[in-house]
């Protein structure tokens, strides 16, 4: 009996691994009663293995198991390496920070973090988004050898709101001005009402290992007055991390 708890909660924390669900979603997901699944949630979450995003909500994988991939060295863990940068751009910015890479040919968000603030930003962790539309999307295909670029730029491109950018040779223009400036922003081409500012982690040849970003409401962020620190801020985060990983 044991074991097959130890079978299950490891099959909870594969899924989590994925992106946030309730207990009804993940019940559905790993096929087991929701009951069951409630209880091995409370068990995980006593260890900090697993997490609520917020009172009542959603789970998600817990600073615990954070805490023991941190027993990888430095550099062998994306996810772990980044945290503490993602928190220093929270703590700068007072908005959500995340990371994200490219899977597939869509920028996959990996991890994110929270502020305290009666807005809440949604949890993006786990999902996949066209990489045109997002920053995080557009600083890591801008630093994508040119036949990438070519091979995505060559495709019928998603049309998420009316602010989206499609257009082949204005994106190309996008690119240049975010290996120039070393990040970019983005304001509501993906979500309405969501503004976000990116830079690349870039590997020793240049290439794009990962991106960090910052997002918030469109009504707040960013101020004005602030809008290139932010992004100054994001690409230091981002270069430290890339020196880091270089390590």
């Amino acid at each position: 009996m044991a074991v097959q708890s130890v079978e299950r909660a490891f099959l909870l924390l594969r899924t989590l691994a994925q992106g946030p669900l309730g207990v009804t979603e993940l019940a559905d997901h790993v096929e087991l009663p929701k009951s069951t699944v409630a209880r091995l949630l409370s068990a995980l979450e006593a260890e900090n293995a697993v997490e609520q995003v917020e009172a009542g909500g959603a789970y998600r994988v817990g600073p615990g198991l954070i805490d023991i991939a941190g027993a990888v060295p430095a550099g062998r863990n994306l996810i772990t390496a980044a945290r503490p940068h993602l928190l220093e751009l929270t703590e700068a910015t007072g908005e959500a920070a995340g990371l994200s890479i490219i899977d597939n040919g869509r920028a996959h968000y990996l991890d994110q973090t929270q502020i305290s603030s009666d807005i809440q930003i949604r949890d993006w962790t786990g999902e996949h988004t066209p990489i045109h539309v997002v920053a995080a999307g557009l600083v890591m295909l801008a630093h994508l050898p040119a036949d990438q670029q070519d091979e995505f730029l060559g495709q019928p491109l998603e049309v998420c709101t009316q602010w989206t950018v499609v257009d082949p040779g204005a994106i190309r223009d996008r690119l240049t001005q975010v290996r120039s400036l070393g990040y970019a922003w983005v304001y509501e081409e993906f979500v309405e009402d969501l503004n976000s500012v990116a830079a690349p982690v870039l590997d020793t040849d240049g290439q794009p290992l990962a991106a960090l970003h910052v997002h918030g409401p469109a009504y707040r962020f960013p101020d004005p007055d602030l809008a290139h620190d932010h992004g100054l801020a994001v690409m230091a985060a981002a270069n430290r991390l890339s020196a880091q990983l270089s390590a």
